[in-house]
């Protein structure tokens, strides 16, 4: 029997497994990250990239990145290509809600421990873990004992929360089984956040509705035949096809007709025909200080951020779970105290910036933070702009777990930087160099030659300034005709466009445009099939774009892409704020 060593923690999901040990200290977005068909690692930025999770012990400090998550590990555990368990070092509550929906709909399970960080670097180099309710032992090698799992234990509802007298009748079944249904996982969640009472939202913005496979369109039509309907107003994120002209687009039907009918059955439950990835570019964006439930990472960030209305990053299904009660966990972002900074970022000294810092800059500040809210100092006399702010937010929340961002005199909560300090807490600081800004520069600048085959605009949706700086930057040009230069928006703001003429000057440019879905889910024939290279200005779609859909990437400004676009190469210049990192490159290696 080879050597082990037993860990003790807290169980998110009980249940007992065994299998292979898969460990990484990087967090793992499962959208994005995970292949949700085969459970291969797709991530190509991530350490345990092209491996498979099926049977093996998955050992990561915890989610990043996306809400959808929770839908990819629901339909691997759907599907069979699940890890055996998850060990986190930190609690992560898109993926342990994940586990709990395919509870609840499949009655399919695997259990979810959090062991916390010192116990978690144990993990490290050992290659077989065996986990047991609270425990996990790990071996240095396989154990040739034999050993059986039990089943999960039947679940109680929590009985550690106060309850209205609506909640009650919620959870009795008085307004129908899917509120019931939804009811009882909104209390599971808050019993494993900690909450002790649950707040009334104004407004939901679901991401569920993007089609990962079969099981995310079964469970949106279960709970319309149990008769869901929403009780706030309810906005759709992107679905994964553009609904009206996806057979124009060539999108084959097993993906066109499931993903259209998945958006089909959320409009049922009473959700708006919205299908943005960025609802805070609608009408009916929530003002500061109110408590909504958003899904979406790049929407939770910006709500949270730039526009200071209160939300957590939702998970997929946990956002219409919430939107069927009115009623969300009293927890995290919800409260003044969780919205304080827990990290220092000092930026250094500064050349005149373009568009593509701030992508740039969220992208390596999210990989600081982890799921630490962090505190930007040195931007006070930029004022970035509401299109930076976005860039900046998508960016961060691809590599963070965190739901919110403070920018010193710049986002709301902190025009005055003291009153996002907690009393009485040194911050840990950590100093950015331009050095350091060059490093993930060359990260998402994955191709390594100067080809362009497709340039990819709007990740998140495009706003109407997006609209306007693109339209003077494409007039009087047309683009190569081997190039294809696509942009995602929402329907709303494609009207708002072309009103103001935007879209007449971008036709005649040679551009493709596509509403109701996002490049993160676009694909092949969008994507020529024999195109190798991408260009785009979204450090988002930079990062997910090799694994999504297996081709290098080009990351530089609006500019540069369109210059792309019209040459069908890449020029390959750094931009001149971060010329001097090279500079300095260069006289270390004289």
């Amino acid at each position: 029997m080879p050597r082990s060593t037993a860990l003790n923690g807290r169980s998110l999901v009980a249940g007992a497994a065994q299998g292979a040990l898969l460990f990484a200290d990087v967090g793992l977005s499962f959208w994005g990250g995970v292949d949700p068909y085969s459970g291969e690692i797709i991530d190509r930025h991530h350490p345990l990239s092209g491996e498979y999770l099926a049977g093996r012990v998955l050992a990561i400090p915890s989610g990043r990145g996306s809400c959808t998550g929770s839908s990819v590990l629901m339909e691997l555990i759907s599907n069979g290509h699940a890890p055996a368990a998850l060990v986190l070092a930190e609690p992560d509550e898109i993926l342990t809600l994940g586990v709990l929906v395919a509870q609840t709909i499949f009655e399919r399970s695997l259990p979810v421990l959090c062991i916390g960080r010192e116990a978690f670097d144990g993990l490290r180099g050992k290659a077989f873990a065996r986990v047991e309710g609270t425990s996990v032992t790990v071996f240095e090698g396989s154990p040739d004992d034999i050993w059986q799992t039990v089943g999960a234990p039947t679940v109680a509802t929590p009985a550690s929360i106060d309850l209205t007298e609506t909640d009650q009748a919620l959870l009795e079944g008085a307004h129908g089984k899917a509120a019931q249904v939804a009811m009882h996982i909104v209390l599971r969640m808050a019993e494993l956040q900690g909450a002790r009472s649950l707040v009334d939202v104004t407004q939901a913005h679901i991401d569920g509705c993007i089609y990962t496979g079969p099981a995310s369109l079964r469970f949106a039509e279960q709970l319309v035949q149990w008769g869901a309907t929403v009780r706030v107003p309810t906005t759709l994120n992107s679905i994964s096809v553009d609904q009206r002209r996806w057979r124009e687009l060539g999108i084959d039907p097993a993906l066109g007709e499931p993903a259209s009918a998945l958006g089909d059955a959320y409009m049922a439950m009473g959700a708006q025909l919205s299908f943005t990835c960025a609802p805070y570019l609608l009408d009916s964006a929530p003002k500061a200080g109110e408590q909504i439930v958003w899904a979406e990472s790049n929407a939770v960030v910006y709500a949270n951020s730039v526009l200071g209305a209160r939300t957590l990053k939702y998970p997929d299904y946990l956002d219409i779970c919430i939107a069927l009660t009115g009623r969300a966990p009293l927890i995290g972002c919800h409260l003044d105290a969780q919205r304080k900074a827990g990290l220092q970022i000092e930026l250094p000294e500064l050349g005149e910036l373009d568009d593509a810092f701030y992508p740039l800059l969220g992208y390596h500040i999210g990989t600081l933070a982890g799921s630490r809210i962090p505190l930007v100092l040195g931007l006070e006399q930029r004022k970035p702009g509401l299109d930076d702010l976005k860039a900046f937010g998508a960016a961060f929340a691809t590599t963070s777990a965190a739901p919110l961002f403070h920018i010193a005199g710049v986002t709301p909560e902190a025009l005055d930087p003291a009153q996002v300090l907690a009393p009485d807490v040194t911050l840990a600081v950590e100093k950015i160099r331009l050095q350091d800004l060059l490093l993930s520069w060359r990260e998402l600048n994955s191709a390594r030659d100067n080809r362009v085959d497709v340039v990819s605009l709007g990740n998140p949706h495009f706003s109407l300034s997006e609209f306007a700086h693109l339209a003077r930057l494409c007039r009087g040009r047309h683009k190569h005709p081997d190039v294809v230069l696509a942009i995602t928006c929402g329907r709303a703001v494609l009207e708002q466009a072309r009103d103001a003429g935007h879209i007449a000057v971008i036709d005649a440019f040679g551009a493709t445009l596509v509403t109701d879905t996002c490049w993160c889910m676009l694909g092949e024939p969008v994507i020529p099939p024999a195109a190798t290279t991408l260009m785009t200005n979204s450090g988002k779609y930079a990062h997910y774009a090799p694994g999504l859909v297996g081709r290098t990437v080009h990351f530089a400004n609006l500019a540069e892409c369109v210059d792309a676009a019209c040459s069908a190469r890449a020029s390959g210049r750094l931009p001149a704020w971060l010329q001097p990192a090279a500079s300095l490159e260069t006289d270390a290696h004289v």
